[in-house]
């Protein structure tokens, strides 16, 4: 179903054949591209059936995944999407023929799978733009280095804290 939630953005309307689509998971979105008549083209598991596949956080953690061409009232089940061609300000989109020519060749293909460097929205915006781009995963990557760097530097302040309360003097 469409997006009703207020704190969500408004659908940027119909889908089209060529956009991209924003499934709003518990978690997560995950993101599929629109082919026409109903049908979207995504990343699903290898190990789990059509049906099931985007609904489980286990597809977050997989490292390989299935091309499969699904009906977006299926892979959106209860959950909510939108339209969101949100990298057209500065990435010029394909032509709609070429984006859906290169989406149907893949569908059914076993592809690499990788939270932050090869997930489902690298895929869409991959076929959309011809390149691979995910604020997502750059989100998800700016905080495990934030946390990192903390870690890190919470590491460093203890250990001085405890060499200065050793010394002999």
């Amino acid at each position: 179903m469409a997006s009703n939630d207020p704190d969500l953005p408004e659908p940027f309307g119909d889908p089209q054949p060529g956009d991209l689509i924003e499934i709003f998971r518990p978690a997560y979105q995950h993101w599929a591209l629109y082919l026409g008549d109903g049908y979207i083209i995504n990343l699903t598991p290898v190990d789990e059936s059509p049906a099931a596949a985007m609904s489980s956080v286990k597809s977050v953690f997989s490292r390989k995944a299935v091309v499969r061409m699904q009906l977006l009232k299926e892979v959106v089940g209860s959950d909510s999407y939108r339209v969101n061609n949100k990298y057209d300000h500065n990435h010029t989109p394909l032509p709609v023929c070429e984006i859906i020519q290169r989406a149907q060749v893949l569908i059914g293909q076993e592809v690499s799978y990788d939270l932050l460097g090869s997930n489902c929205e690298h895929f869409v915006t991959l076929l959309r733009y011809g390149e691979g781009v995910s604020e997502q995963a750059t989100r998800a990557i700016g905080a495990i280095s934030l946390v990192t760097a903390a870690a890190s530097a919470f590491s460093v302040l203890g250990l001085i804290n405890t060499r200065s309360r050793n010394r002999p003097f």
